[in-house]
């Protein structure tokens, strides 16, 4: 006989309040039995209970405290939303009964619904469910990609993608942070974080203040990868902007909470160039910038591209590019010729480079960036790191250290990897390089 389907969970459901916070609980409820739970009549019956407060006169306030203390005596596992537990970010309701598993303020069903799967989480059922809670992944299980924001704000010159994608939309952040955390829970070793501008993140919401695991987190970045890095595993950070408050990650790094890695596109070294790119921050003093991350963090790895033969650039101004590009002794760059798209401002502008010119001036770009990058690998030698294998071939592991993300960066080559596996950390020996990878020993064991 075939094995009985198991139970929902049941969650017991208490609404006040206005008509407002009637359709937010509507919402919520809608969402629960979408997902496969059931809604319980009785505290009793209930697997945890999530009460929907109201806050707006003092009587209102105090119904909905005598009500997350009732649902706390007969049931003990108690989610509060709504309009009381915005007041001081939550600290009313958490003053007057600290038990509660989580707290979020009104027209929040991301968040009530993330803090229901944290302690109450829905089963994976093989009859209705054909989707594992971290998604479907094309990546290696070992790592994935967490887009945080969708869109762009800025209106660079070369660039279509706010024209096909839209302005800035910054995803919740609790919805960030379930997400990485299934993921984690799946097995993943490696959060690399993308979006078109990462250090934007919150600046359309005003950064709004979100909550996860029933504490308050800011939609902004500091505050996202701060979190990110609780999870023990490695954080890597795509597309920053060079804005201000960047600096504000470094420490973090530093502290080893995310990894020593920023992938900032800074595209040109010249003031002119950079205007007539529309780009951000193209007043930075970024040579300045550089050397403060290094003195805050010396080990970072800075990653970086470029356009060369942008419409009117002048020998001159490559040159600046070039010499920018040996003093600031980037450790792992791209470069691209510029070329038209369709829709780009920048193909209304004079003065267009011609193509040979444009070739040439590409590999004198790249040709001093492999003299640095291979300097720069070459002082790696005899050092020891911990590596990320990507995958075995034969005898040999590919592997990546924190200066490496996947497919973008150099590798490092591990020789006698037969007891090697995808996905393990390894301590390694740095036995030799080259312009782009390097080659090491194992020292694990």
């Amino acid at each position: 006989m075939p094995s009985p389907k198991p139970l929902s969970p049941k969650v017991g459901f208490v609404s006040l309040g206005c008509p407002k916070a009637l359709v937010d609980s509507e919402q919520i409820l809608t969402q629960l039995r979408a997902e496969g739970y059931d809604i319980s009549s009785t505290y009793e019956d209930a697997d945890l209970v999530v009460i929907n407060t109201c806050g707006f006169i003092d009587s209102a306030v105090e119904e909905s405290l005598d009500a997350i203390g009732e649902a706390l005596a007969e049931n003990g596992k108690v989610i509060v939303t709504g309009c009381l537990g915005a007041k001081g970010d939550g600290e009313v309701v958490k003053q007057a009964h600290p038990q509660v598993l989580a707290v979020t303020g009104p027209h929040a069903l991301p968040e009530v619904m993330a803090a229901i799967h944290m302690h109450l989480p829905q089963p994976h059922d093989p009859y209705t469910s054909l989707i594992p809670p971290q998604g479907i992944r094309l990546t290696p299980r070992h790592y994935a990609y967490v887009k945080i924001s969708e869109g762009c704000n800025h209106r660079c010159t070369f660039c279509i993608i706010p024209s096909m994608r839209g302005d800035l939309v910054s995803r919740p952040v609790n919805q960030v942070m379930q997400e990485a955390e299934n993921l984690v829970n799946a097995g993943v070793k490696e959060l690399l974080i993308i979006s078109q501008d990462t250090s934007a993140y919150g600046v359309d919401v005003k950064y709004r203040t979100g909550f996860w695991q029933g504490r308050p987190l800011k939609t902004r970045m500091t505050e996202l990868v701060r979190a990110l890095g609780e999870f023990g595993v490695w954080v890597r950070l795509h597309y920053v902007y060079p804005y201000p408050h960047v600096d504000e990650v470094i420490p973090l790094m530093a502290e080893r909470k995310i990894l020593p890695y920023l992938d900032v596109p800074f595209q040109h070294a010249s003031p002119r160039i950079l205007k007539a790119m529309k780009r951000p921050a193209s007043s930075e003093n970024n040579l300045a910038r550089i050397r403060q991350w290094r003195e805050v963090c010396p080990d970072i790895t800075l990653r970086s591209t470029f356009i060369v033969g942008f419409p009117g650039e002048t020998e001159a101004e490559f040159e600046e590019l070039l010499e920018f590009l040996r003093e600031a002794q980037l450790d792992r760059v791209g470069c691209f010729a510029y070329s038209p798209v369709e829709g780009a401002t920048a193909n209304a502008l004079p003065d267009h480079i011609p193509e040979e010119i444009k070739k040439e001036r590409h590999a004198r770009f790249m040709a001093a960036q492999e003299e640095i990058s291979t300097a720069r690998l070459t002082r790696k030698i005899g050092k020891r790191m911990t590596v990320l294998v990507d995958e075995i071939q034969k005898n040999k592991a590919i592997a990546r250290s924190s200066a490496d993300a996947p497919e973008i960066d150099g590798v490092v080559y591990i020789d006698h990897a037969k007891t090697m596996k995808p996905g393990e950390f390894i301590e390694v020996e740095i036995t030799g390089s080259d312009a782009h990878d390097l080659f090491a020993k194992s020292v694990t064991g």
